[in-house]
């Protein structure tokens, strides 16, 4: 297994222009770099696999402290808020990622195609660590070879391959995850449509009880779950979903801290503000100036 470890990594390595978070050729496949250790950022893990190949990553998921490393995978289920920072890294010994965004769609289909076992929503993790076994690793490092082929291949061969990968998530350690929140009916996928419907409508007035009964849930048992899933309040995730973006917006430079703080629905940019500093532990421009030169 380390010579493929050391193999997907050597072509990860020749795929990226510096230090960063990049797209390659294949959709959906995202690689990361970096040569220093980081503080600790606040972000949002999207649906994916992250295959470690080098370094040490510390995350903060509610009150969990997750390490992973060389050797091990995360599974993200839905749109989870962490925060997050490289422990391990240098120039000449990298830390290193492979990631695959998961398709939600199609992982439910795989589900009803292969009848894998419906489980009983209990206190399953939406975001979960575990060591990756040789075949979910074979199955990486062909994906990963297809970054040195042509397009034509690519376009062939990376959804079957996808495909195969997403069958050994779903039959792995954390498969369990991965088919409540996919699977209609379960408490978990109410969730995650109703993530879906406050990442679309994020910027709007939502009264959270009515979130919940379009989801078909009881209020109740929806703040319940919903805090289970993300580790955060409907409110709350609402909140930091409108931070991220006017986060983001700042970062492209085309926005200053009053313009972004309307664009996302804040009526205040004195409340912005200071909600802002809250969850970044800085005001918008000490913020933005900080991570534009990470």
């Amino acid at each position: 297994m380390e010579s493929k470890y050391t193999a997907i990594r050597d072509i990860i390595l020749k795929h990226i222009p510096g230090v960063g978070n990049f797209p390659t050729s294949i959709d959906g496949v995202r690689i990361v770099r970096r040569n220093n250790p980081t503080e600790f950022l606040k972000c949002f893990y999207h649906p994916s696999c992250i295959l470690v190949l080098q370094g040490l990553k510390n995350m903060i998921y509610g009150d969990d402290s997750l390490v992973y490393t060389k050797g091990q995978y995360v599974v993200s289920c839905t749109d989870i808020p962490v925060s997050s920072r490289v422990v391990e890294a240098t120039e000449n010994e990298p830390f290193v990622v492979l990631i695959l965004e998961l398709d939600s769609n199609l992982i439910s289909n795989l589900i009803l195609e292969t009848k894998l076992p419906r489980n009983i929503d209990s206190g399953v993790k939406a975001m979960a660590i575990a060591d990756t076994d040789s075949e979910l690793l074979d199955s990486f490092y062909r994906l990963a070879m297809l970054l040195d082929k042509n397009e034509a291949e690519q376009k062939i061969l990376a959804p079957i391959i996808i495909k195969e990968i997403y069958y050994r998530l779903l039959t792995g350690p954390l498969g369990s995850q991965l088919r409540l929140i996919n699977t209609k009916g379960t408490y978990s996928n109410q969730i995650a449509r109703a993530i879906a419907l406050l990442k679309e409508k994020y910027s709007e007035k939502i009264n959270m009880d009515e979130l919940a009964q379009s989801v078909n849930m009881a209020p109740s048992s929806f703040y319940r779950n919903f805090k289970k899933v993300t580790r955060v309040s409907p409110l709350q995730y609402q909140k930091q979903l409108k931070l991220y973006e006017a986060q983001r917006l700042m970062l492209s430079g085309n926005y200053d801290a009053a313009t972004a703080s309307f664009e996302v629905g804040y009526e205040s940019p004195t409340q912005f503000s200071r909600e802002y500093k809250k969850l970044f532990g800085n005001p918008p421009k000490t913020d933005i100036k900080r991570l534009a030169a990470v």
